[in-house]
């Protein structure tokens, strides 16, 4: 894994008193390109001192890597996301294995296995999640892992093709059930909760996310997609992330800048930043 030396947090704490982490976020989705930079200052106003953008574009498999070149405070990751896996080829799978050598570059993925829909066909979604899984452990990089409607499959090819790598990963934008995220536990795996956790009607999320040991916890926006309740409707953003936080904190009993300092904490353990 490659190793990065900026510390996640630099200057005071934002107003509120937290310092806050975004662990997924789509940075160089068309959505921003209006607004970017600006994006980029309210997200360091609202406290955030560290982002992991993620390109799940097959196209610009290196989309996420300028924002890390750039900015100290943002890490880059990338991989064949499920809906795409008519698009993995080799040579998509070359560029993500020379990716995986830049030193900012922090894990492989968004990957899984998404049946949602009924394309693409679930055993060729299988297929590249193996053949990733694979790539990902011979770079020494955790995996970054999305899964929907599909637990039973994803656990079970984690199960088989992933535990004994020792590298674990992130659950992102965790939407199992507690056993389901016990299991991810137990291969070593981070669990991350997104904007949706903040809706009235994910009580499961939120059980969940009480549920799980605090050392193991993550946030995350899942930039541009699900805003957090308090703006539904509208495009996400990572200065939004702090809303989960604040979600988070009447669920585990803590005061909402404990939720976002050691969900902070957790990331920059697992990625092994300064």
């Amino acid at each position: 894994m490659g190793t990065a030396s900026a510390s996640l947090s630099d200057g005071a704490p934002a107003a509120g008193g937290m310092e806050l982490v975004d662990s997924h976020a789509h940075l160089d989705m068309a959505e921003f390109a209006d607004d970017r930079d600006a994006m980029l200052e309210r997200a360091r106003e609202a406290g955030v001192r560290a982002i992991l953008a993620i390109a799940v574009n097959p196209d610009a498999l290196a989309a996420s890597l300028p924002f890390a070149e750039g900015h100290d405070w943002i890490y880059s990751a990338a991989g064949v996301h499920p809906q795409e896996a008519e698009l993995a080829t080799q040579a998509r799978y070359d560029e993500l294995s020379r990716l995986a050598q830049h030193p900012r570059f922090l894990a492989w993925g968004e990957i899984g296995l998404d049946y949602h829909y009924e394309k693409p066909p679930r055993n060729l979604q299988q297929r590249v999640f193996i053949e990733q899984l694979g790539l990902a452990r011979g770079a020494g990089l955790p995996v970054v892992l999305h899964c929907r409607d599909a637990w039973d499959d994803c656990l079970a090819l984690l199960d088989e093709h992933w535990r004994g790598s020792g590298l674990g990963g992130i659950f992102h934008c965790f939407t199992g059930t507690v056993e389901q995220a016990r299991r991810g536990l137990d291969m070593g795996f981070l669990i991350s909760f997104a904007g949706n956790v903040t809706y009235p009607k994910a009580q499961n999320l939120r059980e969940a996310a009480a549920s799980i040991p605090l050392e193991s916890l993550l946030i995350e926006t899942d930039s541009p997609f699900l805003a957090p309740q308090g703006q539904r409707g509208r495009r996400n953003e990572p200065a939004y992330v702090a809303e989960v936080a604040k979600t988070l904190g009447p669920v585990r009993n803590l005061p909402p800048a404990e939720v976002a300092a050691a969900t902070s904490g957790n990331f920059r353990r697992f990625f092994k930043l300064g």
